[in-house]
């Protein structure tokens, strides 16, 4: 038998197993109904176990593998289950928040001062807003919560720092959701008192991402650094202090708001340096145009748990972004997967995807549908 000779065979039992999946599909379809007429769960591992087991029993031959197949088909059966029920706790709350978050006549609450980077991004989001400035990540966290603010704009990972796990975590802990993310460009300036010259800087202020990004420049130069809360606070405080020795690692709008000149520019150790920043609110906001979709979930301590819950991506054939893993609090060795991928709940078949998702994993959190540039 030639290479074409095989090839026809398979093409005839693809024609056949296409015939019986078909067949498959429309039980399931019955079997949904059922579930949904008599309030029955959608996943029932004791008999979903069975099957995986009996199946690799079948095949002396090929039972992993195959294995491995009913478990994809039994998954797309789920997503299809989820179609016909049609009504969740999540689903709900999704339709109840298809909104375009609003740009402008709001409250905004932001860490640093006047100059910082995320007062920067607010400007990238809002056309027109009334901003207030906090201390800490969890000072924007609280004003949000208690509704002094509407938004918060906050910076979540960085090309070369990594993500910022703190804003993770309170994330997870306040129940917000992002509403919208942009990547911005950073560049980093060298900024003095308008007295001072290049030569007479001995020691540098800024955040301490702002130092690590800048570190080849600072020994370069042999200069001292110390850590402030935030790149504009450090400009404030060589404005405040009027040492001439001293210079603050900021952006040119945190010189032009403290009166300081700039001495030089770009002095980060890499010409492109990018920080995504998000925005929080107590309500999702899911827009026609969004475009990104965040989650957080935790898996059952089981063989292949996460690999499973991955492989139902790639079924769907959903762009990943970014998937990291944090520790839960209170617990060994316990982790909570944050996950980014690109898609919009109004497409049904994310929907129902997602919907299966968060009967199947031990702790679901949706953090957000909304639009990145």
């Amino acid at each position: 038998m030639d290479l074409n000779d095989i090839r026809i065979e398979i093409d005839k039992i693809d024609n056949e197993l296409i015939k019986l999946l078909e067949k498959r599909m429309d039980c399931t379809k019955a079997v949904g109904e059922y579930k949904a007429k008599n309030n029955i769960p959608i996943l029932d591992k004791e008999r979903q176990q069975l099957i995986l087991e009996n199946v690799e029993k079948k095949s002396e031959k090929y039972g992993s593998s195959l294995r491995f197949l009913f478990e994809d088909i039994m998954q797309i059966s789920r997503m299809a289950q989820n179609r016909i029920i049609g009504d969740s706790e999540f689903r709900n709350t999704v339709k109840e928040n298809i909104a375009m978050m609003p740009k402008s006549g709001v409250k905004v609450a932001c860490q640093g001062l006047k100059g910082a980077n995320s007062h920067i991004a607010c400007g990238e989001f809002f056309d027109d807003c009334e901003i207030s400035f906090y201390k800490t990540f969890s000072d924007v966290f609280d004003a949000v919560e208690n509704e002094k603010a509407q938004f918060g704009v906050l910076p979540v990972e960085n090309t070369s720092g990594g993500s910022v796990s703190a804003v993770y975590d309170l994330l997870m802990s306040h129940n917000f959701y992002i509403t919208a993310a942009k990547a911005i460009d950073i560049s980093h300036n060298l900024c003095a008192l308008k007295q001072s010259t290049f030569e007479d800087i001995e020691h540098v202020w800024s955040h301490p991402q702002a130092l690590a990004q800048c570190a080849g420049y600072i020994a370069k130069n042999n200069f001292s650094s110390i850590a402030h809360s935030n790149t504009a606070v450090a400009a404030k405080k060589v404005m405040e202090e009027k040492r001439l020795n001293c210079a603050a690692i900021c952006s040119s709008l945190a010189a032009k708001e403290y009166g300081l000149q700039i001495l030089d520019t770009d002095i980060q150790d890499y010409n492109k340096s990018t920080t995504r920043f998000i925005v929080i609110s107590k309500r999702p906001y899911i827009g026609e145009n969004a475009n990104k979709i965040s989650l957080c979930f935790n898996v059952e301590h089981e063989e292949g748990a996460l690999s499973k819950v991955l492989n139902m991506f790639s079924l769907l054939g959903l762009n990943l972004t970014k998937i990291e893993s944090r520790p839960m609090q209170n617990s060994d060795f316990d982790y909570l997967f944050y996950l980014d991928f690109t898609g919009n709940l109004r497409d049904k078949s994310v929907m129902d995807f997602l919907c299966t998702l968060c009967d199947e994993v031990k702790v679901f959190s949706f953090m957000g549908n909304y639009y990145e540039d």
